[in-house]
């Protein structure tokens, strides 16, 4: 029990320092779920409008694949994403192994299910009344999509909040596709798993403790905006 109250006592001075090796870590992750989520919510909001506001054929195995890939495990889309980035794949003179961006690539992969799936139970869940409505009233598609989205803000606000932590808590992925380099791709969940097997505590329960303030914000934002709609 001591080496935990030891380990918490020196994290908090790693994070007040500002130990660099530490906040390199919290850096990575933020600049690689910024850009995983921004691409994530940018392609699935569209697509899972699609799939819960339109019926065609082949709509339910469709939805059904989707909601599959939800569990779709961190290290075969590391695996994946690796072949494809990697010198002997097919985008191999782009350079993106070992990088930010080439995790920030399997990372949207591993949310875009998320973000599709919630956001058309999210728009399946509209009052069925309200595209009549919008019809006819001379609504163009383009009204009735944002008109739509804006009735489904909270559901929308909960699928990215759920594919952020997802991302924010993944492991395989930033392993295999970003190789754990030091100053340069090392995240908060590859640092703490690095660390704690090489028996630094302090630096991993340091980055666990920026973890769950990361979480601790995201849910408070999303409590905040849900009192605010």
């Amino acid at each position: 029990m001591d080496f935990i109250l030891q380990g918490v006592a020196q994290a908090i001075v790693l994070l007040a320092s500002g130990d660099w090796e530490t906040y390199s870590a919290v850096f990575a992750t933020v600049q690689v779920s910024g850009l995983s989520m921004g691409a994530s919510l940018l392609i699935g909001i569209p697509l899972g409008y699609l799939l819960g506001y339109l019926d065609f054929p082949g709509k339910k195995p469709l939805r059904t694949v989707v909601d599959t890939l939800l569990s779709l495990p961190t290290v075969f889309i590391g695996l994946v994403v690796y072949a494809f980035l990697s010198y002997r794949g097919p985008f191999g003179e782009l350079s993106l192994l070992f990088t930010l961006t080439g995790i920030a690539i399997g990372q949207t992969i591993l949310a875009l299910p998320v973000v599709i799936s919630l956001t058309a139970t999210a728009v399946e869940s509209l009052d069925r009344h309200l595209r009549l409505t919008l019809v006819s009233l001379g609504a163009s598609p383009r009204q009735i999509f944002l008109t739509s989205l804006w009735e489904a803000r909270l559901g929308l606000l909960i699928a990215a909040v759920t594919a952020t932590g997802r991302v924010l808590t993944e492991v395989g992925i930033s392993m295999m596709v970003g190789g754990n380099i030091k100053w340069q791709t090392r995240t908060i969940t590859t640092a703490i798993a690095l660390e704690t097997n090489k028996g630094q505590f302090a630096t991993g329960i340091a980055l666990g403790l920026v973890l769950l303030a990361l979480a601790f914000a995201i849910n408070v934002s999303l409590s905040f905006l849900r009192r605010r709609g």
